[in-house]
Parts: structure tokens; sequence; C-alpha cells
């Protein structure tokens, strides 16, 4: 798979892409990530993308033509991406299943800003506009390594265990159940029983039911659409009816 990275400042990125799991796949070829520089695009001798915007206000926003020939020269690749993507604040949320989707996906290109944004007319020029929350950081990139890695560790012989991924926080709709390790006491702390158990189907249960829980306290609100089966559903009726959640 194939990222296509436009930024101002490639070395705030650059070295990401050498470290921990991430590196190892561009190192054995499972993953290649280009990074490209805005300012080529500039247009004038002082290599300036951005400009006042109309109708007055602070802050300086980057130029149409600027993110416009980026995007000209990406349908010029081979192979061309099969998106185009505007890191912004107002695009919509990056979720699990937008991440299944680009892990799918042969070349994916990333348009990352700074300042205050592009000028809107960017936004009908790139197939889709993504957020990674609700708050507003300085530029693109951090947001382009979020993306990058979220989707990077779903590709094939990246992880590990090919199977992790799929236990994760997300993937199942829910909240990820919580994990214990050695040792089994520390402090007055135990690990539950029955992951001491030894039985599979005791500790799968568990932790569904852990999964569960944990999503009904901390969010709520992905229960919505969760895939739950019926009894699954009438214990969270239970817990909003007042019942404790217990451990």
């Amino acid at each position: 798979m194939r990222f296509t990275v436009y930024t101002l400042f490639g070395s705030l990125v650059e070295p990401y892409l050498h470290e921990a799991l991430l590196g190892k796949a561009i190192a054995a070829g499972r993953l290649e990530v280009v990074l490209r520089d805005l300012r080529r695009f500039a247009g004038n001798r002082t290599n300036r993308v951005d400009d006042a915007p109309y109708g007055g206000g602070a802050g300086m926003v980057m130029r149409v033509d600027v993110a416009a020939q980026a995007l000209d020269e990406l349908a010029s690749d081979t192979p061309p991406p099969d998106e185009t993507v505007l890191l912004t604040p107002a695009g919509g949320p990056l979720t699990q299943g937008l991440v299944e989707h680009f892990a799918g996906l042969e070349h994916v290109a990333l348009i990352s800003g700074r300042y205050e944004g592009f000028d809107a007319r960017v936004e009908g020029l790139v197939t889709r506009q993504v957020s990674i929350g609700d708050y507003v950081l300085m530029g693109g990139e951090l947001p382009a390594l979020v993306l990058l890695e979220a989707t990077a560790r779903l590709l094939p012989e990246v992880l590990g265990d090919a199977e992790s991924h799929r236990q994760d926080s997300f993937s199942s709709g829910l909240l990820d159940y919580p994990e214990y390790t050695r040792p089994p006491s520390y402090r007055g702390l135990d690990v539950p029983e029955v992951l001491l158990s030894g039985h599979h189907g005791r500790v799968a249960a568990w932790r569904r039911r852990e999964a569960l829980r944990r999503t009904f306290l901390r969010r709520p609100d992905l229960l919505e659409s969760a895939p739950l089966t019926e009894e699954e559903r009438a214990l969270v009726d239970r817990w909003k009816s007042g019942a404790a959640p217990e451990e």
C-alpha cells in the first residue's frame, strides 16, 4: 500500500516513519510513504503558500491553487490515489470502519494544512475530509501520522499476530476488554480469578461481558450501533434502568 503525504513540514513526519512496526513495514516493502512539499507550488520567490482571508479576520489561509496543483500532480501518479483526503477539524471523524476502508485501498493521498487551513474551495477538489477529533492542532502532520499508523497496522504481516487487531477497541463495535499480565497480585491488586482458571470458555465470556460493561460506562454512544445479542441488549437495558454493571 502507498501513502502520499503533502505537507509544509515533511521533517516533522519523516523521523516517525523509521521507528517501531511502522518503520519495519516500510523497510520490508509492505508499506510505501512518499512525502511531498506543498511549497513547490507556491509560485513566488518567497515560497509563500498562504494569503490573508477575504472579508478580514485573524490568521492566514492556504491558497486553493497550491492544493489544486498538488492534486493535479497526484492524478499523474501510477497508480493515481483511490482517495484524496484533506485533514481538517471540519472533516468527518476518523473511525475504525474508515481506517479499515483505507486499508483495503492501493493508494491514499493525505493533504496536510497549516495556519487557518485551506481555502474552502479545496473541499470540493478532494474525495474526503477527515478529522481526528474535536480539537484544533497547529497543522495536519499529526493527523496524517495518526491516520497512516491506524491504517498500516491492519495491513498483512505488519503486526506480529495477524488476528490481534480484530480484538481491538472499536473493531467489534465495543471498547476492548481489560488485559492483565504477571504478577498475578501486586500491592493488593489482583488479576481476576477467571483469567487464571485456564477455562477458555469462561475467559471468553468474561472478556465479552467486560468489554460490554466498559463500553457502557465509558462510551455508551457506541452501544447504539454495536452488534449485540438479544441477551446483551437486555443486559444493557437493565443497566440503563439503574442496575449496577457489576465487576
